[in-house]
């Protein structure tokens, strides 16, 4: 049993943390290098939003993976689901890094660049919700906090990793050659951590809690999307305000951010990286501290915790003038990035703990990957208009601000779901029980 949990546990982590490293290699390529490689039109500002547009194009796909994953990992298991997106996900970044510019073959280059990050989307969209379910239908439900935070700081995770094999490459090649060239090897790195992420989830187990539904009933028989929505449309609300301001406060502080600190703040390349980097490490142990306390006091305490906190700090980092000192943008980083390890640490265990396994995929899914549009996919860009007609990245604190406020409120109206058995009300779309639970470590 300790084997296969730890089997469970390291591919899941593993395989996250490298799709995730793919769309945020591709993040922040969209930052530094495709305004000038992929869309020339003599304007910077509109190059940078039309590469910021591309960016998006991901999050508006990620419903749509969402929705087919979710639909297919309800209906045949969550293992196979894990599978297809992680190479879907690794082709279409490597194949990012063969792509001939727009000097090469014009207009054809951004269409390209464009059909290979809805691949992304579609790939993210089933992998973020199917990689947490597996734990948080296998693992003990004392630590389901904990144990699920595993694929959550897969994100932080990928942060620096990104962060540093790009740091390195332009160290090593310089700036000038990292715009030309060398920006590519970033994605071509990507195929071989594909091959151990492939390696490693074909070796697991289905999640314990669908495997248990499929031999109870023989067939799972499948509910639809509507009905699915339907049935859960209260839970499906909660899910999708949570996860619309983490995502947004995520990519204010990790992809705009990256923009914000090389144009308007005048620090180089390096330095923007290295203070992501940095602030992204800390944020790995701060989401597991998090989700350790949610199993001890609740979910609903840490997320609000976790919301007001990285509001506040938005204001910190947001209010820096041009020539502020890098500590002061080290510091300010590390307090946003630290708050929003306190939402992501309690946060995949509060949003599987809101729907009944029949459809939780699915239901989870949807809700997940459309807060994702409506938060991660135009974050960066409100970001940079805000920045651009006023002159003040103040104005992107607000927007941060009002982000929050309804995750708050869902959170407020939510009950508390710590110890709740996912497997109680298998056959229903009633919320499930929540049973006594013993939260020692096992």
């Amino acid at each position: 049993m300790i084997k296969k949990r730890a089997n469970l546990m390291f591919a899941c982590t593993i395989g996250t943390t490298l799709e995730w490293y793919d769309f945020f290699a591709f993040a922040a390529c969209a930052v530094l290098v495709f305004d000038k490689q992929f869309f020339v039109v003599g304007n910077p500002l509109a190059a940078t939003l039309l590469s910021l547009a591309t960016f998006a194009v991901g999050f508006i796909a990620r419903p749509l993976g969402g929705i087919v994953f979710g639909l297919i990992g309800d209906r045949v298991g969550r293992r196979k689901t894990l599978v297809v997106s992680l190479l879907m996900m690794g082709l279409s970044t490597f194949a990012v890094g063969l792509l001939p510019t727009y000097a090469s073959i014009g207009l054809a280059a951004p269409l390209l660049l464009v059909l290979l990050r809805i691949l992304q989307g579609i790939a993210v969209g089933g992998e973020a919700t199917g990689a947490i379910l597996m734990i948080a239908e296998s693992m003990p439900r004392a630590q389901r906090g904990f144990w699920t935070s595993f694929t959550m700081f897969a994100g932080p995770l990928a942060n620096v990793l990104t962060a540093f094999v790009i740091g390195m490459v332009q160290k090593v090649y310089g700036d000038s050659a990292f715009v030309e060239w060398a920006w590519r090897i970033p994605f071509f790195i990507s195929a071989l951590l594909v091959i151990v992420g492939f390696w490693t989830r074909r070796r697991v187990e289905e999640s314990a809690a669908f495997a248990e539904l499929a031999a109870a009933h023989k067939t799972v028989e499948r509910a639809s999307l509507s009905e699915t929505c339907a049935r859960n449309w209260r839970q499906m609300g909660k899910a999708f305000f949570v996860k619309a301001a983490e995502n947004t406060f995520l990519y204010l502080f990790s992809t705009f951010v990256l923009g914000l600190a090389i144009g308007y703040l005048h620090f180089s390349r390096q330095q923007a990286l290295s203070a992501l980097m940095w602030a992204s490490a800390i944020e790995v142990f701060v989401i597991l501290m998090a989700a350790h306390v949610s199993d001890r006091v609740g979910r609903r305490p840490v997320l609000i915790v976790g919301l007001l906190g990285a509001a506040v700090a938005s204001c910190t980092l947001f209010t820096l003038s041009p020539g502020s000192n890098y500590l002061h943008l080290q510091f300010a980083l590390i307090a946003c990035l630290t708050f929003h390890g306190v939402i992501l640490g309690p946060m995949a265990a509060y949003m599987a703990e809101l729907f009944p396994t029949r459809v939780r995929f699915t239901a989870m899914s949807t809700s997940y990957q459309l807060a994702s549009v409506l938060g991660g996919s135009i974050a960066p860009i409100v970001g940079t208009l805000l920045v651009s007609f006023t002159g003040s990245a103040a104005f992107v604190a607000g927007y941060a601000i009002v982000m929050a406020v309804p995750a708050l409120i869902a959170v407020g109206v939510s009950r508390e779901s710590r110890g709740q058995d996912l497997a109680a009300a298998q056959g229903s779309d009633e919320s499930p029980m929540v049973l006594p639970v013993d939260v020692r470590p096992t």
